[in-house]
């Protein structure tokens, strides 16, 4: 009888134990970690989710501002169009932190071979997104509502806005009418410190990131041609669906 309960016991610390390993997946030799947040799965490979780790801390991104999510799935992507060669520039990513007010600087430029935050300041949401959150998103011609997911920067040229970007949208469903809907970036009177001091928002766009005057022309020379643009929103069915970050 105690040689049973003896046999017992060992067989439940082995099951506790073996519920307790860490999950990972070997894939063309890679190991893949998981992290979780209340919305989804963060998949990266290993070695990929160590060096983002260390620039988000090396940057001090949380400090200024943007969240670990916005930037985790940001690299995702940026690894994956990395890899299918969608970038002709992959030394820079951009990322659009939706998760903030307006009235917090939520545009990232990073430069990720020096590991120097290149611009960080205020950037539009579309009118029909919210007033000071952007909380609602399409693709769709006539909404003035943002569109979320991974873009890539287009040439420029001189438009009603001035000094224009033009950016292609590469997930269908999200932001693939990006052109169409003439979705750019531009400088606007509307984006700057003083709109938000004083009503608690910046200006809204018809759908454009727009960003400052004074930094439309040196933000849009140095990410143009080819790099990566994220726009993140805490948006349930794109994180669930978006093919980029569920590859």
């Amino acid at each position: 009888m105690v040689k049973d309960k003896k046999i017992l016991l060992l067989f439940a610390i082995i099951v506790v134990f073996i519920i307790h390993i860490p999950v990972s997946f070997g894939h063309k030799n890679k190991i893949y970690s998981v992290v979780t947040n209340p919305e989804h799965k963060i998949v990266m490979d290993s070695a990929e989710n160590s060096a983002s780790a260390n620039l988000y801390d090396q940057l001090k991104l949380n400090y200024n501002g943007l969240s670990e999510s916005a930037f985790k799935y940001a690299m995702i992507g940026y690894h994956y169009l990395k890899e299918k060669g969608k970038l002709a520039n992959n030394q820079i990513i951009s990322i659009v932190d939706f998760t903030k007010p307006s009235s917090f600087k939520r545009l990232f430029v990073l430069d990720l071979k020096k590991k120097k935050i290149l611009f960080n300041t205020y950037v539009a949401h579309g009118m029909g997104s919210g007033l000071e959150m952007a909380s609602h998103f399409s693709n769709t011609e006539d909404s003035y509502q943002s569109s979320l997911g991974f873009y890539k920067t287009s040439t420029t040229y001189e438009g009603k806005n001035g000094f224009s970007l033009k950016l292609i949208g590469l997930e269908y469903g999200f932001n693939s009418n990006a052109m169409e809907r003439s979705i750019v970036m531009h400088g606007a009177p509307y984006v700057c410190k003083e709109y938000a001091q004083s009503q608690g928002y910046i200006g809204r766009s018809q759908g454009c990131p727009a960003v400052p005057e004074k930094m439309n022309k040196p933000i849009i020379e140095r990410i143009k041609n080819g790099t990566c643009l994220f726009m993140y929103g805490a948006n349930s069915k794109y994180l669930k669906t978006s093919k980029i970050i569920n590859s």
